[in-house]
Protein backbone atom coordinates (compact mmCIF):
# COMPACT_ATOMS: atom_id res chain seq x y z
CA UNK A 1 0.00 0.00 0.00
CA UNK A 2 1.44 3.64 -0.88
CA UNK A 3 1.25 6.32 1.69
CA UNK A 4 -1.10 8.57 1.69
CA UNK A 5 0.42 12.22 2.18
CA UNK A 6 -0.96 15.52 2.93
CA UNK A 7 2.20 18.17 2.82
CA UNK A 8 1.86 21.54 3.82
CA UNK A 9 4.70 24.11 1.57
CA UNK A 10 4.59 27.14 3.82
CA UNK A 11 6.60 29.20 0.88
CA UNK A 12 7.98 32.87 2.30
CA UNK A 13 6.06 33.29 5.05
CA UNK A 14 5.68 33.36 8.81
CA UNK A 15 8.41 34.65 10.52
CA UNK A 16 10.32 32.23 13.17
CA UNK A 17 8.11 33.00 16.27
CA UNK A 18 4.89 32.68 13.88
CA UNK A 19 6.67 29.79 12.25
CA UNK A 20 7.17 27.99 15.65
CA UNK A 21 3.44 29.16 16.74
CA UNK A 22 1.82 27.15 13.73
CA UNK A 23 3.85 24.13 13.49
CA UNK A 24 2.77 23.72 17.40
CA UNK A 25 -0.52 24.42 16.63
CA UNK A 26 -0.70 21.47 14.27
CA UNK A 27 0.87 19.48 16.48
CA UNK A 28 -1.32 20.00 18.93
CA UNK A 29 -4.14 19.58 16.50
CA UNK A 30 -2.44 16.06 15.21
CA UNK A 31 -2.34 14.79 18.89
CA UNK A 32 -6.11 15.50 19.52
CA UNK A 33 -7.19 13.77 15.76
CA UNK A 34 -7.33 10.64 14.25
CA UNK A 35 -5.73 10.60 10.49
CA UNK A 36 -5.67 8.45 7.97
CA UNK A 37 -2.44 9.94 5.95
CA UNK A 38 0.95 11.23 7.02
CA UNK A 39 1.59 14.80 7.59
CA UNK A 40 4.57 16.97 7.13
CA UNK A 41 5.31 20.58 7.45
CA UNK A 42 7.42 22.36 4.49
CA UNK A 43 9.30 25.44 6.43
CA UNK A 44 11.50 28.43 5.94
CA UNK A 45 15.33 27.40 6.50
CA UNK A 46 15.38 29.85 9.35
CA UNK A 47 12.54 27.62 10.88
CA UNK A 48 13.69 24.02 10.56
CA UNK A 49 15.72 23.30 14.06
CA UNK A 50 13.22 25.37 15.96
CA UNK A 51 10.53 24.12 14.40
CA UNK A 52 12.05 20.15 14.83
CA UNK A 53 12.10 20.68 18.47
CA UNK A 54 8.76 21.73 19.20
CA UNK A 55 7.24 18.41 17.17
CA UNK A 56 6.29 14.78 17.24
CA UNK A 57 8.32 13.77 14.66
CA UNK A 58 6.19 10.45 15.07
CA UNK A 59 3.33 12.37 13.72
CA UNK A 60 4.24 15.27 12.20
CA UNK A 61 7.22 14.92 9.06
CA UNK A 62 9.18 17.82 8.88
CA UNK A 63 10.88 19.37 5.01
CA UNK A 64 12.95 21.82 3.69
CA UNK A 65 11.17 24.16 0.51
CA UNK A 66 14.56 23.55 -1.42
CA UNK A 67 18.38 22.54 -1.17
CA UNK A 68 21.63 23.84 -2.95
CA UNK A 69 23.09 21.76 -5.76
CA UNK A 70 26.12 21.78 -3.62
CA UNK A 71 27.09 19.76 -0.92
CA UNK A 72 29.29 22.48 0.70
CA UNK A 73 31.87 25.15 -0.07
CA UNK A 74 31.80 29.02 -1.54
CA UNK A 75 28.34 29.40 -1.90
CA UNK A 76 27.15 32.79 0.10
CA UNK A 77 23.77 32.19 0.73
CA UNK A 78 23.17 28.51 -0.04
CA UNK A 79 22.09 25.68 2.24
CA UNK A 80 22.88 22.27 1.26
CA UNK A 81 21.49 19.38 2.03
CA UNK A 82 23.80 17.86 4.66
CA UNK A 83 22.83 21.00 6.37
CA UNK A 84 19.15 20.42 6.00
CA UNK A 85 19.14 16.94 7.27
CA UNK A 86 21.21 18.38 10.53
CA UNK A 87 18.41 20.21 11.68
CA UNK A 88 16.01 16.91 12.06
CA UNK A 89 14.20 17.47 8.59
CA UNK A 90 13.85 14.35 6.89
CA UNK A 91 11.68 15.74 3.85
CA UNK A 92 12.67 18.27 1.03
CA UNK A 93 10.70 19.55 -1.79
CA UNK A 94 12.46 20.08 -4.85
CA UNK A 95 11.51 21.35 -8.33
CA UNK A 96 8.55 23.67 -7.60
CA UNK A 97 7.19 25.23 -10.68
CA UNK A 98 8.26 28.94 -8.68
CA UNK A 99 12.00 27.28 -8.49
CA UNK A 100 12.26 26.21 -12.16
CA UNK A 101 10.34 30.29 -12.80
CA UNK A 102 12.26 32.30 -10.76
CA UNK A 103 15.71 31.01 -10.06
CA UNK A 104 15.74 28.85 -13.61
CA UNK A 105 16.31 25.37 -11.84
CA UNK A 106 16.83 22.92 -14.87
CA UNK A 107 16.41 19.26 -14.87
CA UNK A 108 20.20 19.00 -14.55
CA UNK A 109 20.21 21.29 -11.49
CA UNK A 110 17.30 18.85 -10.63
CA UNK A 111 19.32 16.00 -10.96
CA UNK A 112 22.02 16.91 -8.44
CA UNK A 113 19.57 18.07 -5.98
CA UNK A 114 17.77 15.05 -5.73
CA UNK A 115 20.76 13.06 -5.65
CA UNK A 116 22.35 15.13 -2.38
CA UNK A 117 19.14 14.96 -1.07
CA UNK A 118 18.76 11.08 -1.12
CA UNK A 119 22.90 10.47 0.11
CA UNK A 120 21.64 13.30 3.19
CA UNK A 121 18.68 10.25 3.64
CA UNK A 122 16.15 13.09 2.91
CA UNK A 123 13.17 12.08 1.06
CA UNK A 124 12.64 14.24 -2.22
CA UNK A 125 9.03 15.44 -2.85
CA UNK A 126 9.42 16.21 -6.12
CA UNK A 127 7.49 18.90 -7.95
CA UNK A 128 6.27 18.39 -11.87
CA UNK A 129 3.56 20.32 -13.85
CA UNK A 130 3.04 22.42 -16.56
CA UNK A 131 1.90 25.42 -17.48
CA UNK A 132 -1.39 27.41 -19.29
CA UNK A 133 -0.14 27.57 -22.33
CA UNK A 134 0.91 24.05 -22.05
CA UNK A 135 -2.35 22.62 -20.90
CA UNK A 136 -4.46 24.76 -23.78
CA UNK A 137 -2.13 23.81 -26.10
CA UNK A 138 -2.31 19.71 -25.27
CA UNK A 139 1.32 19.47 -24.73
CA UNK A 140 0.92 18.82 -21.19
CA UNK A 141 1.62 14.99 -20.63
CA UNK A 142 4.77 15.36 -22.68
CA UNK A 143 6.48 18.55 -20.90
CA UNK A 144 5.74 16.31 -17.30
CA UNK A 145 6.85 13.20 -18.85
CA UNK A 146 9.97 14.91 -20.00
CA UNK A 147 10.33 16.45 -16.23
CA UNK A 148 10.41 13.39 -14.91
CA UNK A 149 12.41 11.47 -17.42
CA UNK A 150 15.38 14.52 -17.21
CA UNK A 151 15.48 14.82 -13.88
CA UNK A 152 15.08 11.18 -12.03
CA UNK A 153 15.14 7.90 -15.04
CA UNK A 154 18.96 7.88 -13.80
CA UNK A 155 18.24 6.55 -10.50
CA UNK A 156 18.29 3.40 -9.54
CA UNK A 157 14.79 1.37 -9.02
CA UNK A 158 16.13 1.37 -5.48
CA UNK A 159 16.78 5.30 -5.03
CA UNK A 160 13.39 6.11 -7.09
CA UNK A 161 11.41 3.87 -4.88
CA UNK A 162 12.12 6.63 -2.24
CA UNK A 163 10.78 9.76 -3.95
CA UNK A 164 7.43 11.27 -3.70
CA UNK A 165 6.01 12.97 -6.81
CA UNK A 166 4.20 15.97 -6.42
CA UNK A 167 2.16 16.70 -9.80
CA UNK A 168 1.28 20.59 -10.02
CA UNK A 169 -0.31 22.30 -12.10
CA UNK A 170 0.91 25.41 -13.00
CA UNK A 171 -1.86 27.43 -13.70
CA UNK A 172 -3.96 26.41 -10.60
CA UNK A 173 -1.13 27.79 -8.23
CA UNK A 174 -2.53 31.05 -6.40
CA UNK A 175 -4.62 31.12 -8.94
CA UNK A 176 -8.14 30.58 -7.82
CA UNK A 177 -8.60 28.09 -10.25
CA UNK A 178 -8.55 24.81 -9.71
CA UNK A 179 -7.63 21.28 -11.99
CA UNK A 180 -11.10 19.52 -11.78
CA UNK A 181 -10.55 16.16 -9.97
CA UNK A 182 -10.85 14.47 -13.77
CA UNK A 183 -7.65 16.48 -14.75
CA UNK A 184 -5.84 15.56 -12.28
CA UNK A 185 -6.53 12.36 -12.22
CA UNK A 186 -5.55 11.78 -15.78
CA UNK A 187 -2.58 13.19 -15.13
CA UNK A 188 -2.15 11.14 -11.96
CA UNK A 189 -2.63 8.03 -13.77
CA UNK A 190 -0.55 8.80 -16.65
CA UNK A 191 2.64 9.59 -14.58
CA UNK A 192 2.12 5.97 -12.74
CA UNK A 193 2.20 4.88 -16.11
CA UNK A 194 5.47 6.77 -17.09
CA UNK A 195 7.10 5.45 -14.08
CA UNK A 196 5.41 1.99 -14.50
CA UNK A 197 7.31 1.63 -18.02
CA UNK A 198 10.43 2.61 -16.88
CA UNK A 199 10.76 0.52 -12.86
CA UNK A 200 7.87 -1.65 -13.59
CA UNK A 201 4.15 -1.99 -11.84
CA UNK A 202 5.13 -2.50 -8.33
CA UNK A 203 7.39 0.44 -7.95
CA UNK A 204 5.03 2.59 -10.29
CA UNK A 205 2.07 1.41 -7.16
CA UNK A 206 4.53 2.44 -4.73
CA UNK A 207 4.81 6.20 -5.82
CA UNK A 208 2.96 8.50 -3.75
CA UNK A 209 2.02 10.94 -5.97
CA UNK A 210 0.46 14.38 -4.64
CA UNK A 211 -2.20 16.93 -6.31
CA UNK A 212 -0.40 20.45 -5.63
CA UNK A 213 -3.13 23.14 -6.81
CA UNK A 214 -4.74 25.02 -5.01
CA UNK A 215 -6.30 22.20 -2.59
CA UNK A 216 -8.59 23.26 -0.20
CA UNK A 217 -10.54 21.71 2.25
CA UNK A 218 -14.04 22.36 0.10
CA UNK A 219 -11.98 19.95 -2.65
CA UNK A 220 -9.80 17.97 -1.01
CA UNK A 221 -11.80 14.78 -0.63
CA UNK A 222 -13.36 14.94 -4.36
CA UNK A 223 -9.59 14.81 -5.16
CA UNK A 224 -8.57 12.26 -2.95
CA UNK A 225 -10.75 10.09 -3.69
CA UNK A 226 -9.78 9.43 -7.03
CA UNK A 227 -7.30 6.31 -7.32
CA UNK A 228 -4.41 7.92 -8.38
CA UNK A 229 -4.79 10.78 -6.26
CA UNK A 230 -2.29 10.00 -2.79
CA UNK A 231 -2.54 13.17 -1.61
CA UNK A 232 -1.84 16.69 -1.56
CA UNK A 233 1.16 19.24 -1.70
CA UNK A 234 -0.84 22.37 0.26
CA UNK A 235 0.08 26.31 -0.41
CA UNK A 236 -2.16 28.52 1.20
CA UNK A 237 -4.15 26.58 3.00
CA UNK A 238 -0.98 25.15 5.07
CA UNK A 239 -0.73 28.77 6.94
CA UNK A 240 -3.86 28.05 9.51
CA UNK A 241 -4.01 25.07 11.50
CA UNK A 242 -7.70 24.86 10.86
CA UNK A 243 -7.84 24.44 7.01
CA UNK A 244 -4.91 22.56 6.69
CA UNK A 245 -6.52 19.83 9.27
CA UNK A 246 -9.40 20.25 7.18
CA UNK A 247 -7.93 18.82 4.05
CA UNK A 248 -5.45 16.16 6.70
CA UNK A 249 -8.83 14.99 7.81
CA UNK A 250 -10.85 15.00 4.33
CA UNK A 251 -8.97 11.09 4.16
Amino acid sequence: MRKKIVAGNWKMNTNLQEGIALAKGVNDALNNTNVNCDVIIGVPFTHLASVNDVIDSSKLGLAAENCADHKSGAYTGEVSAPMVASTGATYVILGHSERRQYYGETSEILKTKVNLALENNLTPIFCIGEVLEERENGSYLEVVKAQIEEALFELSAEDFDKIILAYEPVWAIGTGKTATADQAEEMHAFIRGVIAAKYGETIAENTSILYGGSCKPSNAAELFAKPNVDGGLIGGASLEVESFMGIVTAF
